[in-house]
């Protein structure tokens, strides 16, 4: 698609922060108001605009995209994203270690129990760990817990956190990406990719492995920023 435009700005509309290209509003696939709740995610979302050239590139409108799917997917449809949030928690990626005898396990344990333990202690909850690969169920009062917490974030944050556990396979991993305590989103995708990256140490690398490897963590990188962005004060 060639640029239809001139320029795009962010302004204050009613509700919150609307991109605006050469004056008129820009709208959600769904044909919603795009309004974000924070000037800099709208200056975020106004500055991919202004970057594109002669032709527009849709690969590029990261925040457009999860903007869209906030209040397209999320708003309309809360209760769902939650329960797919919550089946994240009930897999969770940083549960399931390796057989104790393994070398593997120990460096699952050196890495996620403090980040378990973390999110153990915030929330008051308790996670099964699961050596092996058979499936054991999470305490209900685990996934209670985490669904009441989950319920009172906003749709920005519900959406950025989709986005991160569905990448990380793990709700652990995106509930520590929003964290204060924690927020280093590099480190957190590292340690979420541990496996991975302990059997290409093992058995070699490929390069087309790595490339998917390294997409993966710039839109993990981008959602934790859109989280950022999105929240009051940013």
């Amino acid at each position: 698609m060639r640029k239809f435009y001139k320029q795009a700005d962010a302004r204050q509309v009613e509700g919150g922060w609307q991109v605006h290209l050469d004056g008129r509003g820009v709208k959600t696939p769904a044909t919603r108001p795009q309004i974000v709740p924070t000037e800099s995610l709208a200056l975020a979302l106004a500055e991919e605009w202004n970057r594109q050239g002669e032709k527009i590139d849709p690969k590029s409108f990261l925040f457009r995209d999860h903007a869209d799917f906030a209040i397209d997917m999320v708003a309309p449809s809360r209760d769902e994203v939650i329960d797919k949030l919550v089946s994240y928690g009930e897999t969770d990626t940083l549960c399931y270690r390796a057989d104790p005898e393994d070398a593997l396990y120990a460096r699952q344990q050196e890495v996620w129990e403090p980040l378990l333990g973390h999110l153990e202690v915030r929330h008051g909850i308790r996670f099964q760990r699961v050596s092996g690969i058979m499936h054991k169920p999470q305490p209900p009062e685990t996934l209670d817990k985490l669904r009441q917490h989950l319920a009172s974030l906003d749709d920005f944050t519900l959406g950025g956190l989709t986005a991160m556990a569905s990448l990380a396979a793990s709700l652990s991993i995106a509930l520590l990406a929003i964290d204060e305590d924690v927020n280093d989103t590099a480190s957190l995708w590292r340690d979420a990719s541990l496996e991975e990256e302990w059997q290409a140490d093992l058995w070699g690398r490929d390069s087309e492995a790595e490339a998917q490897r390294e997409r993966r963590w710039q839109d993990f990188s981008a959602a934790a920023a859109f989280v950022d962005l999105a929240k009051p004060g940013a």
